[in-house]
């Protein structure tokens, strides 16, 4: 069975993948909350979002001492709505498998890669230390344009400002919704596709919705180690 490999992140690492981790996540979804943020803007959209995340982590501390399963329902509740893991899913695969696979296959690998974005995020998330997040100022958006990249930087103590930029794409309702961060000029989705490439293209798209599916089932640890998807 193919192995997917853990990783540790230094402490530099932590602090600067934690907003983009959680803020970077699956699917569509339609939660109470998610009507009370503005999609209509991305600037808006990131600020509100992050505001929020971070608030409800913030207040849901002791609760998450006692059963850190609880990130997995923040991620859901207040993350997913806002981001486009289908769009996110369908350019890791690229073109290639998109064309060989049956849609079946593709829906599995989408709900699949949701699953283990919300592992992986929710573990991130039990790093947090009360950290905060500045959006930049909003900037007027063209009518026409598709694609937003909206800066965030990442505030702990004394240390400087952590930079990650969060980019956007406008559906064909008007909406907009995260399907990639880039840090230190590193994006998500082009890592993953570079990840996953060689194990795709030998084992198949079965076998790695398979194995994501059983990353997407370990348990949130406080303790833990942060899950990423390298190849061996």
């Amino acid at each position: 069975m193919m192995k997917l490999r853990q990783i540790k992140l230094g402490q530099g690492q932590i602090a600067q993948w934690f907003v983009g981790l959680s803020l970077m996540l699956a699917m569509l979804s339609s939660s109470v909350q998610a009507k009370t943020v503005d999609q209509t803007d991305p600037y808006r959209l990131i600020d509100e979002v992050a505001q929020i995340t971070f608030a409800r982590l913030k207040a849901e501390q002791p609760n998450i001492a006692k059963n850190p399963e609880i990130l997995r329902t923040i991620v859901n509740e207040e993350l997913l709505p806002y981001v486009n893991a289908r769009y996110a899913a369908y350019k890791v695969l690229g073109n290639q498998q998109l064309k060989k696979s049956t849609k079946d296959q593709r829906d599995a690998f989408v709900v699949a890669f949701e699953d283990y974005m919300i592992a992986s995020y929710a573990q991130v998330m039990t790093k947090y230390s009360d950290q905060t997040v500045k959006v930049e100022a909003a900037q007027p958006v063209p009518a026409d344009r598709k694609i937003v990249t909206v800066r965030v930087d990442l505030i702990e103590g004394s240390h400087p400002p952590l930079r990650i930029d969060f980019k956007l794409r406008k559906n064909k309702d008007g909406t907009w919704q995260a399907f990639d961060m880039v840090a230190e000029g590193i994006s998500m989705v082009q890592t993953k596709q570079s990840e996953w490439r060689d194990p795709l293209k030998n084992k198949g798209i079965e076998a790695v919705t398979q194995e994501l599916q059983r990353l997407g089932r370990q348990p949130i640890r406080l303790d833990g180690d942060d899950v990423d998807s390298k190849a061996p």
